[in-house]
């Protein structure tokens, strides 16, 4: 892992959290249980302090900063999609960030709100609970309803385990140079979304 440590300020993750070997920590950042980072995210806690709640996921090449003197806050299971940019924000539980979003300054993103995919969320806007959110300048379309949100809450499951799968299965190797007769069928490993769900 690429974690390091800033004026002092060591990174704090706990054992049942992943964080990927090409992603990078830095400084003051605590990460709770059964997070995973993905490779090339950026955590920089440099100027402020990254708190990322238990359950909480930041995937393939995101960003997390702030302001000096600044905290970002992600709550309990948030999910941060692929290649998004969070930047002083406050995350609510169980929201999710689509893909290459971008989140501004001294934002509050409320519990459960959906963040459409390239949406730009400008500095200092607040959304209630249950939004959902696109466009740039972003704008709060609906309220997310429970299809949409039970949906994520399963996908974010996913994400939960695996930081547990990581450790068991992951490892550096060389690539096959042909196709073997037999692979691994991928259902050995996850249930579908729709198995989750109706788990609960």
């Amino acid at each position: 892992m690429a974690i390091y440590s800033f004026q002092g300020h060591i990174p704090v993750i706990h054992k049942s959290s992943f964080v990927h070997p090409l992603a990078a920590v830095t400084g003051n950042v605590i990460i709770g249980k059964n997070c995973y980072i993905g490779p090339g995210a950026a955590l920089r806690g440099d100027w402020g302090e990254i708190i990322l709640e238990d359950g909480v996921n930041v995937q393939e090449n995101c960003t997390i900063h702030m302001f000096p003197g600044k905290q970002v806050l992600l709550k309990e299971s948030a999910h941060v999609g692929h290649g998004a940019v969070i930047h002083g924000a406050v995350l609510g539980k169980n929201c999710m960030i689509g893909m290459n979003s971008v989140i501004m300054d001294d934002v509050i993103i409320g519990d459960e709100c959906i963040v459409g995919a390239m949406a730009f969320v400008k500095a200092e806007a607040v959304f209630s609970e249950r939004q959902l959110i696109v466009g740039n300048p972003a704008k709060a379309i609906k309220e997310v309803s429970e299809e949409m949100i039970a949906w994520k809450t399963a996908g974010t499951k996913l994400y939960q385990q695996l930081p547990a799968d990581c450790y068991e299965s992951l490892q550096e190797t060389e690539p096959l140079r042909e196709l073997p007769k037999e692979r691994p069928a991928q259902q050995d490993f996850y249930k579908t979304l729709n198995e989750i769900k109706r788990q609960g």
